[in-house]
């Protein structure tokens, strides 16, 4: 955790002098070192719920973690400099600075699911959270550097000493926090209840250290409104974390409708699946929807079929874990072999069992042709290059590259990496989003596939149905649904066959631009 640097050491000596602690120095010393390593490792958990809940809601995870950041390290300085004001009092100053920090940091990740939930922005609210938590946290430090101080004098202990110590503390705890939240706080209590049992812990420590240990500083109406303050935001997050469950719920029920049936956090992402008997299922990741039942079977008969002109006997699918594009490759009977590189093992388990999508799919995962590889599309392609492997044809069913997360997958070194498996005469068959609405994007990836070696031929399937109906990429720039989607057929060292008419694959209206540069792992270009 980033604090501000500029801080003062040296300390007025309070009017009439401090009241005498009810601890040895040693001891009192210790327990505001522990707080400062509580209240950071607090701090950063917030830090990284706000760059989290910024990238699911809003998308971008690189821009959007950039903003909370650098407007974070902003407000930390600010409140440094405003904590000036605080420290003539800096016993009560600190327990209400906590009280709040824990209120609005406990809070931040509920008001910021409501938002998105029942206005549909939550931009505004992240830049002002951040803003907000960053004051509080930059006005700590000051703070507690005036109440150790008063220790240390007592200790005669030397101001050098005393500031290393504490910015030791704040950094360990900060790396604490650092692991805590995506290890367990993260999968064990989700967003909502991680933030909220982070804002109760960060109250009581501040609360605690104040009233015990420099409780005879303060005066009786200090005492009392100290007491009220930290009870109120413990029972204000004790309440809301018995409601969160309601509450994750009626977010639900506002982003993705009355129809939710399964909604799980798997060890990757969040998945949820709504439907119903007079409804097609629909498949969102991370609020973001993969899969719709009204028009998916375009998508993936165009995706799949063009490529599956020529030797097909052995197949390689790239994510693809709703087992959509899976289907349509069994539909060619002469297919001996399908591998299944998938990251999140969740998406399989509910394709297998979950009836309806189950029944989307044709039942594949039940065809003993159909063997499932865990883990990074990038690692597992890798590892299969280096052992030799050889498919005739291989099918990318990603999620598009304006994904920050999916950059990589659509990088000329993985395409390079996806060369090395192909055996002679083998085709790779590429989704590119969707060409009309994001044509730069799709270019990109053609040039991207070019840089690597191989010959294109760009196509799409028109008659889409289904926008984005949640979540972060929920509409294009322009506010509309997109309304086809590209993809591209690739070989190397020969021009792949025509896709035109196979799956209902159509020709793009216009050739690209010649000259857009690949996007490669150093330099990505899908957000440019």
């Amino acid at each position: 955790m980033i604090e501000a640097p500029h801080v003062s050491v040296a300390v007025p000596p309070a009017q009439g002098g401090p009241a005498p602690l009810p601890v040895r120095q040693r001891a009192g010393r210790f327990l505001v070192l522990a707080t400062v390593f509580l209240c950071a490792a607090c701090g950063l958990v917030y830090e990284l719920e706000l760059v989290a809940l910024a990238s699911y809601l809003i998308g971008d995870s690189v821009k959007q973690a950039s903003v909370v950041l650098s407007v974070m390290v902003f407000a930390m300085g600010v409140g440094s400099l405003l904590a000036k004001r605080l420290r003539c009092r800096a016993a009560v100053g600190f327990g209400l600075l906590e009280a709040a920090l824990a209120l609005v940091g406990g809070c931040s990740a509920l008001v910021l699911h409501a938002t998105f939930a029942w206005i549909g922005e939550s931009r505004y609210a992240l830049v002002g959270f951040s803003m907000a938590i960053g004051v509080l946290i930059g006005a700590e430090m000051p703070l507690l550097m005036t109440l150790i101080q008063r220790i240390s004098r007592r200790a005669e202990q030397d101001a050098g000493g005393t500031v290393a110590d504490l910015f030791a503390a704040d950094y360990v705890g900060a790396l604490v926090g650092g692991l805590a939240f995506p290890f367990l706080l993260l999968p064990w209590l989700g967003q909502l209840t991680s933030a909220l049992l982070t804002g109760a812990v960060n109250a009581v420590a501040g609360g605690a250290l104040v009233l015990w240990l420099f409780g005879r500083d303060l005066s009786t109406r200090a005492r009392w409104l100290l007491v009220v303050a930290n009870v109120a935001v413990l029972a204000v997050l004790a309440t809301a974390t018995v409601l969160a469950d309601d509450f994750e719920r009626s977010v639900r029920r506002a982003v993705y409708g009355e129809r939710v049936r399964v909604a799980v956090r798997t060890d990757v992402q969040e998945v949820v699946l709504t439907g119903g008997p007079d409804r097609p299922p629909e498949l969102f990741l991370d609020g973001r929807l993969r899969v719709s039942g009204r028009d998916e079977h375009r998508y993936h008969r165009a995706l799949v079929h063009p490529v599956m002109r020529g030797p097909h006997a052995r197949v390689l699918v790239l994510g693809g874990g709703d087992g959509l594009a899976v289907r349509e490759v069994l539909r060619h009977g002469d297919v001996e072999s399908v591998t299944v590189f998938e990251l999140d093992a969740g998406v399989v388990r509910l394709a297998r069992h979950d009836p309806a999508l189950a029944r989307l799919n044709g039942y594949a995962y039940g065809d003993p042709r159909v063997r499932v590889v865990y883990g990074d599309a990038f690692a597992r392609l890798r590892e299969a290059a280096e052992a030799g492997a050889a498919y005739d044809v291989v099918v990318s069913d990603l999620p598009d590259p304006g994904i920050t997360a999916s950059t990589k997958l659509y990088s000329a070194e993985f395409y390079g990496l996806a060369a090395r498996v192909l055996a002679d005469r083998g085709r790779l068959a590429v989704h590119a989003g969707p060409m009309e609405s994001r044509p730069r994007t799709y270019w990109t990836v053609d040039a991207t596939l070019r840089s690597a070696g191989f010959l294109t031929r760009p196509y799409r399937a028109t008659g889409r149905l289904s926008g984005f109906a949640a979540g972060p990429d929920r509409s294009t720039d322009e506010g509309s649904v997109p309304s086809d989607w590209g993809f591209l057929l690739a070989a190397r060292g020969r021009v792949p066959p025509d896709p035109v008419g196979a799956g209902g694959a159509r020709a793009v209206p216009a050739p690209g631009p010649a000259d857009l540069p690949p996007s490669t792992l150093v330099h990505p270009r899908y957000g440019e």
